[in-house]
């Protein structure tokens, strides 16, 4: 199936972050020729790795060395949590390949600052980043929040939910009762056949 390449901007990002980290274009200069192809299902991203580390977009027909096959459902955990991204990925091809890309997908990191300082100046950079985290925690301590309620809600308000104690003191409860009806049966049997 030939799915849709992504737009070229995509390798120029990744071009621009490893031009700032050195040790990632050594690590994937040593597999230079060779191209990782990453499937998103409804699109594939195909880059080669050229003797200088960068990354350059790859022909259609040009044969993977290692394929990549993300759920794109997965992408939200991928992106939260880096260190294991490539345990929700599937991976067909060259091992030691893979194990670049990994490595270089997991540590390169974008220092916004710099390139804002850019445009913006020092000062302002920071200042718009640290609005931008800002904003983010809020996000994420807003998302918690919300979600402990509505928890709360479906638990104690409008019980659609059980807390996991309580499931399981149910079942303990049923087993005690089970095996009291089991005692009561045999005392029953054994009072019937004393009187026979």
């Amino acid at each position: 199936m030939n799915l849709p390449p992504l737009p070229p901007v995509v390798p120029a990002a990744i071009n621009h972050l490893l031009s700032q980290e050195p040790w990632a274009r050594d690590k994937l200069a040593r597999h230079a020729g060779k191209t990782a192809v990453f499937d998103f299902g409804v699109q594939a991203l195909r880059l080669t790795v050229g003797a200088d580390g960068l990354v350059q977009a790859a022909p259609a027909d040009a044969p993977a060395s290692v394929t990549i096959r993300i759920k794109l459902a997965d992408l939200p955990l991928i992106l939260q949590n880096r260190e294991h991204a490539f345990s929700y990925v599937a991976l067909e091809g060259d091992a030691d390949f893979a194990n670049a890309v990994s490595q270089v997908a997991q540590s390169v990191r974008w220092e916004a600052e710099e390139d804002l300082a850019r445009f913006v100046g020092d000062i302002a950079a920071v200042r718009i980043v640290q609005g931008a985290k800002g904003a983010a925690d809020i996000a994420r301590t807003t998302q918690r929040k919300l979600a402990e309620n509505l928890a709360e809600y479906f638990l104690e308000e409008n019980p659609m939910l059980l807390r996991p104690q309580a499931v399981s003191d149910f079942a303990a409860e049923v087993a005690r009762l089970r095996d009291d009806v089991e005692r009561l049966s045999k005392r029953i049997e054994k009072l019937e056949g004393g009187r026979a």
